[in-house]
């Protein structure tokens, strides 16, 4: 797939409408997530290293929030044996472009896309569930109730990959990752106009939590164990294992 470059917070927009994961924004995605959210990249690849070790042969792994299946990839070329991937995404243009990308692959891994709320997605047989940077565009009142029903439906040492924007209990501290992040975007050639309005979509569209509360929230659904493996910036990926 050729790779659009992100314009679309670059003229003035007056009101700026909430973020949502429209055409428009997949004809530009791939674009708009490599510029914007630090350590991509690497996330992405090792999500692929950790189903190479995690995943289980004749289980299923589950890409929740899916996109255009960067991660589902990445998975799915490391998975196990008879492993079956499902991609699971609400937005249904999403799916379109990435239907059109899985028919470009050779994978030995089957990969299904479902259109659904991730919230109403069945678990089971799950030994490597991905939610990367997904639950933070779920309503926090949510999260506990998604993660609970992912727990359930994992087998025996189940692993979840869990990578989000966060925040920090000081506010100074807070305010210089913020400021760090967006001296990252204008690294990469956004405008700052493009960041301002970018923020200004996102505002009470994506909720970043604290990396403690997402700790205490991963041991109340029941995961056994949980670690920070990745962090640059305000962005971080754990591994909680059942």
């Amino acid at each position: 797939m050729n790779k659009k470059t992100d314009t679309l917070f670059s003229h003035p927009m007056g009101a700026v409408e909430g973020f949502t994961f429209d055409a428009a924004v997949v004809s530009v995605f791939p674009d708009m997530i490599q510029r914007s959210v630090p350590g991509y990249s690497t996330v992405i690849a090792i999500s692929g290293v950790l189903a190479q070790r995690f995943s289980q042969p004749g289980t299923r792994i589950y890409d929740l929030g899916c996109s255009l299946g960067a991660s589902s990839f990445s998975m799915a070329r490391n998975a196990a044996t008879n492993c079956e991937l499902l991609a699971v995404d609400n937005s249904a243009a999403m799916l379109d472009q990435l239907q059109t990308i899985l028919a470009e692959q050779e994978l030995s891994t089957t990969v299904k896309t479902v259109n659904a709320d991730i919230c109403d997605v069945d678990i089971s047989n799950a030994s490597l569930v991905a939610l990367n940077y997904t639950l933070q565009f779920v309503s926090i009142d949510k999260r506990e109730a998604l993660l609970k029903n992912i727990h359930q439906g994992m087998v025996d040492n189940g692993v979840l990959i869990l990578s989000e924007k966060i925040k920090f209990d000081s506010q100074q501290v807070d305010e210089l990752f913020i400021d760090l992040h967006h001296d990252f975007k204008r690294a990469n050639g956004y405008s700052d106009l493009e960041v301002s309005q970018k923020r200004d979509a996102i505002d009470n569209v994506l909720i970043p939590e604290e990396l403690d509360a997402h700790r205490e929230r991963l041991a109340a659904c029941g995961f056994s164990r949980v670690e920070v493996w990745f962090q640059c910036f305000n962005f971080a990926s754990l591994v909680a294992f059942k």
